[in-house]
């Protein structure tokens, strides 16, 4: 059941940052987000390394959607505080796909080729995705779809390297809330 929660609680906050982003309410996905990582943090085992886990992945992704946005290769129609970084609703998705990397994505985490090959081809579905649903603007689709492929290859594998080394998600046995 927590699996569940977890991927279905991915899509449910994925989902409503690229709607209110498109729909010039970038502030809806972030609360949606804050509900879902409140509820992951509460049932996790160790709440602080799962805290420094998604602190840190939220960081890899403001970086790596801020040099998207330096090098001309994507555009945001809303949320964007400061020219140069990417903006809130986007850096809170990468929090909420933290969530993901010791649950649902757990299974990866060993598998770096998979990992490598995932990257490269999900990464740039879910920007297209997004772009699709009005909630970024890819500039140069050929270019920038290859670019972020690139990025994602390498991104995901070192995400599972992080979330190894910090995974707090383990859930407590005596928990009754989302037990598989």
């Amino acid at each position: 059941m927590r699996l569940f929660f977890n991927f279905f609680g991915f899509q449910v906050g994925w989902f409503a940052c690229v709607y209110g982003a498109a729909n010039t309410r970038p502030l809806l996905g972030p609360l949606v987000v804050l509900i879902i990582v409140t509820i992951h943090l509460a049932i996790s085992k160790n709440t602080y390394k799962e805290l420094i886990l998604l602190t840190v992945v939220g960081l890899i992704g403001l970086f790596w959607d801020s040099l998207l946005m330096i090098f001309g290769l994507v555009t945001y129609p809303s949320g964007v505080i400061f020219n140069g970084l990417a903006p809130y609703w986007v850096v809170s998705m990468w929090v909420l796909y933290a969530t993901t990397l010791n649950v649902c994505l757990h299974w990866l985490r060993k598998r770096y080729f998979l990992s490598i090959f995932l990257g490269a081809l999900l990464g740039p579905l879910a920007y297209f995705i997004g772009e699709k649903l009005g909630g970024i603007n890819i500039l140069n689709h050929r270019y920038s779809l290859f670019f972020i492929g690139v990025g994602w290859a390498m991104i995901l594998p070192m995400l599972n390297v992080v979330s190894k080394r910090l995974d707090g998600a383990i859930f407590a046995e005596n928990s009754t809330f989302l037990n598989d």
